[in-house]
């Protein structure tokens, strides 16, 4: 902060300033020769339309959103991009074995994924499907290059394969002598194919990783990607023939081929932003992807990369990547699903979790409880007490507070604070403690120690209104405990008006209606928004509401003896 109490901008901050100076051409590509500003680009992994949405896909979406919003707040022009991966050969066997077109199964995904999104107020700018027109002739666009300037070929493949990951393998990825589960069944095929020149590219990645040594967010992640680079990378089997394989997009090259599934959904990030048309710099390159751990090498960290260099095109800024949520540090078990159901709530299912507790603190919980690059357990209990401890008992019971004693003893208006003696300066040291660690925690994901710390500013809230106990001083008729008691009641509604501005990007919905209630408008710019003031004098407050219902687990009915 300044002297002044703003917030100043960190260097993530300098560095977007530069970014809405750079006019005229951006990484190389030109814009009609005139200047623009580049909108800050935010990407997520698409999600395969082979199952209904769980856990892991919700996070993903919620981590993001709470990024684009946060660059919102701050003034960023934001497009943001997610979608469905929908071809492949588990997509062609559900088909089959439901006796429907792979189309129709894809709509069905593509439907439930949608409802997520919207359930969970998403605020993504476009949605790719990579059936799509736009998408599939960017495909054959991109493979057409690569095969004129001789980085795709037809070889012969011999080896193992396997259907569930639609991957082919070597020997060396048995363990014990035999193939992990996760391959499913395997088996040896010998089949012409046609291949992309990984091999060719593999020093320059090794390269570029050695220059920009924070591509990767963890750093740790970065450092898995170095290890296998250490070895030789095999060449990228980028078809499978259609008489195998007939739900895919045909290679521009070779109509009885179609294109292998990495090869075509690596490619949605530059097919959504217009590749290949004027306006493709305004978005290019991503600014940020976020994906799962398991989907990084060498898919994300590898393949893509190459990919787009060999097509000559920049690479993406900086790669986020999450961990695992898991059950009790493994997957879910027949206990802890019966524990879910004595709760009335479905394990895995997000959207039971969104109907009974609200999208708002379910969004709550999936970015207080993640350390970005780690894994999370997620438990029934967790979530209920989580949600009880942080949101019923501390920020919905210093808003209920503020409502019922703001109607009691003001009429209903936020009075003007007019004591500074030391509970008001220490709760005041709180927030200001507090504040200038807001934008870089957001700089660097860290969502979880944001809310950590304005869980802590809460609690100072409710410490201070606890010490004032505003409900005694409006008793007495002496002129400063009257003064105090309009003092606290500006105090505690200041502080309740910070937490939401704080919370717009993790809880939209939640912060909007606290603010509402404080006869505000919901948040748009964090600039000015995040200093302690008294702009909230004689505003009009609204009906007492509890925002979070405690939940109480239904105790079970006695049996007769």
């Amino acid at each position: 902060m300044d002297a002044a109490g703003r917030l100043l901008p960190t260097a993530s901050a300098h560095a977007r300033l530069a970014r809405r100076a750079t006019s005229g051409t951006l990484d190389g590509f030109a814009h009609r020769g005139l200047p623009f500003m580049k909108q800050f680009y935010l990407t997520t992994a698409i999600d395969y339309a082979n199952g209904s949405p769980h856990i892991g896909h919700a996070y993903e979406k919620v981590l993001a959103d709470a990024i684009a919003r946060v660059q919102r707040l701050r003034g960023e022009s934001v497009h943001f991009l997610t979608g469905l991966d929908e071809h492949g050969t588990k997509v062609q066997q559900a088909a089959r074995a439901q006796g429907v077109e792979p189309q129709a199964i894809c709509d069905q995904i593509a439907a439930e994924f949608q409802v997520l999104l919207k359930t969970l107020h998403i605020s993504n700018d476009d949605y790719i499907r990579t059936t799509e027109p736009r998408h599939q002739q960017v495909v054959k666009t991109v493979l057409q290059k690569l095969y004129d300037q001789g980085d795709i070929y037809l070889g012969e493949y011999r080896g193992y394969y396997s259907a569930r990951q639609e991957q082919f393998l070597l020997e060396k990825d048995k363990v014990d002598g035999k193939w992990p589960e996760i391959f499913g069944d395997v088996s040896e095929i010998v089949e012409p194919n046609y291949f992309f020149r990984l091999g060719r590219h593999q020093d320059w990645l090794r390269e570029f990783l050695t220059q920009n040594p924070d591509w990767i967010f963890p750093a740790y992640r970065q450092k898995q990607v170095v290890e296998f680079l250490k070895e030789p990378v095999n060449e990228l089997c980028i078809s499978r023939p259609r008489d195998r394989l007939s739900w895919g997009i045909s290679l521009p090259f070779d109509e009885n081929y179609v294109t292998y599934v990495w090869f075509d959904a690596l490619v949605n990030y530059i097919s959504a932003v217009g590749y290949g048309t004027a306006q493709f710099g305004e978005r290019w390159p991503a600014d940020l992807h976020v994906i799962g751990k398991d989907i990084l090498v060498p898919p994300h960290a590898v393949y893509w990369p190459i990919m787009l260099h060999a097509a000559g095109l920049p690479l993406p800024k900086r790669l986020l990547v999450h961990g695992w949520w898991l059950s009790g540090g493994k997957k879910e078990s027949k206990s802890d699903i019966e524990k879910a159901k004595a709760l009335g709530l479905k394990h895995d299912s997000p959207l039971d979790l969104i109907a009974r507790f609200g999208p708002d603190a379910f969004r709550y919980f999936l970015l207080r409880e993640m350390v970005i690059g780690q894994d999370a357990d997620f438990t029934t209990e967790q979530f209920v007490a989580r949600y009880n401890s942080e949101l019923a008992n501390d920020f919905g019971n210093s808003l209920a507070r503020l409502l019922n004693m703001g109607s009691r003893y003001s009429g209903g208006l936020v009075p003007a604070p007019t004591i500074a003696e030391e509970p008001e300066r220490a709760l005041r040291t709180a927030w200001e403690e507090f504040a200038p660690t807001i934008y870089p925690l957001c700089d660097e994901y860290q969502f979880h120690s944001l809310l950590d710390r304005l869980n802590a500013f809460v609690k100072a809230l409710n410490r201070y209104l606890e010490t004032r106990a505003p409900w005694k001083l409006a008793k007495s008729a002496d002129p400063v405990d009257q003064a105090r008691t309009a003092t606290s009641l500006a105090f505690l509604a200041e502080g309740v008006r910070l937490t939401a501005v704080v919370l717009a990007p993790v809880m939209p919905e939640i912060s909007a209606r606290v603010l509402a209630l404080l006869g505000q408008p919901p948040i748009e710019k964090w600039d000015g928004q995040l200093t302690w003031g008294t702009r909230l004098t004689g505003a009009t407050l609204g009906e007492k509401i509890i925002l979070f219902p405690k939940f109480e687990a239904e105790k079970p009915a006695e049996t007769a003896k």
